[in-house]
C-alpha cells in the first residue's frame, strides 16, 4: 500500500487496533453488531434464520420474515424456474431505525424504530438483511476491488467507499500548530474503502442517519471489545487481553489504541468546543487499521500448496484428477474465471488480462445488475471496455469455499455439488445477454464432479478449518433470527422501552479462540441445514445460546 507510511505510526499497533475494530459488536448502533457479525466463519456468514431478503433491485415486499431455510429448498432456482424462496440469501444486520443520538459511555444508541421497513412481520421489526450473499475476507487483501459489484475502491481516500469518484473526502491534519485539510490517495487500498462502508450502512451496522464522527465519539469513551472475551493465548491481542473479564486491560482505551498506531499528526489537534480531530478522522482510523488486520489473514496452505511446494500424497489421487479437470478448456474451463494462485481473476495478478468480472446467469439482470450499479465510464474501466456491465459480478476466490456457503451473490446454493450442476445446465436465466465467455462449455460427468468437488476441499486451510492464528479471534455473540411463540408468530422485544416495535433476537455464541484455534472444525452450511455436528464435533454450530 504505496503511502501508508505516511498515516501510521506502528503497524503492529495498526494490526491491533484493526482487530478491535473489526470485532467488537459495541461499534453498531445497537450495541449489538460488528463487522464481524457477518464474518464470522471463515470469513463469511453461514446463519440460515431471518437471512432473506428481496432481490438487489426489487422494491417488493419481503415474504416471510424470519424464515429458516431448509437443505430441501436448496438450490433456489433450476433453469429458470423457482424452486425455493424467490428471495436473496443475505446476512442480518440492524434493525430498522432512525438514529438520533450518542448517549456517553453508552453502547447502544438512542433511536426511533422505522415501522415502515419492509422487514416488518405483523407490526414487529426484524433485523434488516442484506440483498447479496456476504463474501468471505480472507484473501481479499489480493482482490483489486472489493465487493460482488466492485463499487469498494482500490483508492482509499480515508472518508468512503468510492475512492476519487468521492471529491469531499478529506481528513485533518495538524501542521505547524493548525488544522489543515488534507485529501488522502492511498493506492492498493480497497480494503481500505471496503471497511468504511458498512460501519454506516442502515441495513448493516448503523441507525439511519449516523455519521462517522459519531462512532468515534461513542467508542473514544468505551472499552474495547467491552462486552467480549479475549483469549490471553490471541495471536494479535493476548497480551492485551482482560484474563479476568471482558475486553483488554483497564488502561488501554480506544484512545491509546489510537494514539500507538496512528502518526501523531493525524489526532493530536488540541480539543476545541468546536473541534474534534480525532472523531473527525474516525474513519481514517477505522479503514486504514481494518485494512491492516484483514491482510492478515491469508490463506496459503492448502494441500494444493503443499503439493505445489514437493510433499508427495499432498492431493489424493482425486484431488489430482479433479484438480486437471478444473483447468482443463474443453470440459471444466473453471480456470478461465477462477485463475491464479487466489483462484480469481479479480486478483491483482489476474486483473490486468481479465478484468475479473462476468456474467453467468445466476439471476435475472433486473433482479440485480451488478457491476451496471456502477457509474458507466467506471463499469466500462473496469471490465475493459465491455459493451454493458449490466448483470456483471466479481469472481469469488475459491480458497476455504467448503466452509463459505451459501454460494453464489444470491446464496442460492448450498452446496458444491449443486454449484456444479448450476454451471452443467449453463447457468439459470440466459436471457438478455446474461452468459459471459466460457458459459456453455462445462459439462462434466457425475465423476468428475465428485473429482472437481474434491479438488475444491483440497483448497481448505487447516488454519482455517480450525480457526488458528491468524484465524483466531475475541467471542461473538450472533443474531440467529427471533424469538417465536408459535410457528410464524413473533414476540416483542420488551427489554427496553425505547422500540416498540421491534422482535425479540436470538442469540448464538462464538466462542473465543486463541492461536491454538479449536478442537473441532468448522461446521459447513451444508452440514448446518442438516444438524451435522451439533453434538460438538463441529465448531460454530450456532447452537450455544449467548447474551449479547
Amino acid at each position: 500500500m504505496p503511502g501508508v507510511g505516511q498515516y501510521v505510526r506502528n503497524q503492529q499497533a495498526l494490526i491491533a487496533l484493526g482487530k478491535v475494530f473489526f470485532w467488537d459488536v459495541q461499534a453498531g448502533s445497537d450495541g449489538k453488531t460488528a463487522c464481524a457479525s457477518c464474518h464470522f466463519h471463515a470469513g463469511a456468514d453461514h446463519r440460515r434464520q431471518n437471512q432473506l431478503a428481496p432481490p438487489h433491485s426489487a422494491t417488493t415486499a419481503l415474504t416471510s420474515p424470519n424464515r429458516t431455510l431448509t437443505a430441501g429448498e436448496f438450490p433456489f432456482h433450476r433453469a429458470g424456474v423457482v424452486s425455493g424462496p424467490p428471495m436473496v440469501a443475505g446476512s442480518a444486520g440492524v434493525i430498522a431505525r432512525r438514529f438520533l443520538n450518542v448517549t456517553p459511555g453508552a453502547a447502544d444508541e438512542n433511536g426511533a424504530d422505522l415501522v415502515a421497513s419492509r422487514f416488518n412481520k405483523n407490526g414487529l421489526l426484524t433485523r434488516q438483511v442484506s440483498s447479496r450473499n456476504t463474501p468471505s475476507v480472507i484473501n481479499a487483501v489480493f482482490n483489486v476491488r472489493q465487493l460482488w459489484d466492485g463499487r469498494a475502491s482500490p483508492v482509499f481516500n480515508g472518508v468512503s467507499e468510492l475512492g476519487e469518484a468521492d471529491a469531499a473526502a478529506a481528513v485533518q491534519a495538524w501542521r505547524g500548530g493548525r488544522l489543515v485539510r488534507e485529501v488522502v490517495r492511498l493506492q492498493n487500498s480497497s480494503l481500505a474503502s471496503l471497511a468504511v462502508g458498512p460501519v454506516l450502512n442502515p441495513i448493516e451496522m448503523s441507525y439511519e442517519g449516523r455519521s462517522f464522527g459519531l462512532v468515534g465519539r461513542k467508542l473514544l469513551a468505551l472499552r474495547p471489545l467491552g462486552r467480549q472475551r479475549v483469549a490471553v493465548t490471541d495471536s494479535v491481542l493476548g497480551p492485551l487481553a482482560n484474563a479476568s473479564g471482558n475486553g483488554l486491560v483497564a488502561a488501554l482505551s480506544y484512545r491509546a489504541l489510537v494514539e500507538a498506531a496512528i502518526d501523531p499528526a493525524y489526532w493530536q489537534a488540541p480539543v476545541s468546543a468546536t473541534q474534534n480531530q480525532m472523531e473527525a478522522n474516525f474513519s481514517l482510523y477505522w479503514g486504514l487499521a481494518i485494512q491492516a488486520y484483514l491482510s492478515t489473514l491469508v490463506s496459503n496452505d492448502s494441500p494444493l500448496d503443499r503439493s505445489l511446494e514437493g510433499v508427495a500424497g499432498a492431493l489424493s489421487p482425486l484431488e489430482r484428477q479433479g484438480l486437471q479437470t478444473f483447468g482443463a478448456p474443453n470440459s471444466g474451463s473453471c480456470a478461465g474465471c477462477h485463475a491464479g494462485a487466489e483462484f480469481t481473476a479479480a486478483s491483482w495478478t489476474e486483473n490486468v488480462r481479465r478484468g475479473g468480472f462476468f456474467r453467468i446467469g445466476v439471476t435475472p439482470i433486473a433482479d440485480d445488475r451488478g457491476l451496471g450499479n456502477l457509474p458507466t465510464a467506471l463499469a466500462s474501466q473496469i471490465t475493459r471496455g465491455a459493451a454493458s456491465a449490466n448483470g456483471m459480478f466479481k469472481t469469488p476466490g475459491l480458497r476455504n469455499v467448503e466452509f463459505t456457503g451459501p454460494f453464489f451473490h444470491d446464496g442460492s446454493q448450498a452446496t458444491l455439488e449443486q454449484v456444479l450442476e448450476f454451471y452443467g445446465r449453463n447457468g439459470d436465466f440466459p436471457a438478455d445477454g446474461n452468459l459471459g465467455p466460457g458459459m456453455g462449455r462445462i459439462r462434466l460427468s457425475p465423476q468428475e464432479r465428485t473429482a472437481v468437488v474434491a479438488f475444491l476441499k483440497a483448497l481448505t486451510d487447516d488454519r482455517v478449518r480450525f480457526q488458528r492464528a491468524p484465524f483466531d479471534h475475541p467471542s461473538l455473540c450472533v443474531p440467529v433470527g427471533h424469538e417465536e411463540s408459535a410457528a410464524g408468530t413473533l414476540v416483542k422485544d420488551t427489554t427496553d422501552g425505547r422500540f416498540a416495535s421491534s422482535a425479540l433476537d436470538r442469540w448464538a455464541l462464538i466462542p473465543a479462540v486463541g492461536r491454538a484455534g479449536a478442537a473441532a472444525p468448522l461446521q459447513t452450511f451444508d452440514e448446518l441445514l442438516r444438524g451435522v455436528g451439533n453434538d460438538g464435533t463441529r465448531a460454530n454450530t450456532l447452537t450455544q445460546a449467548c447474551v449479547p
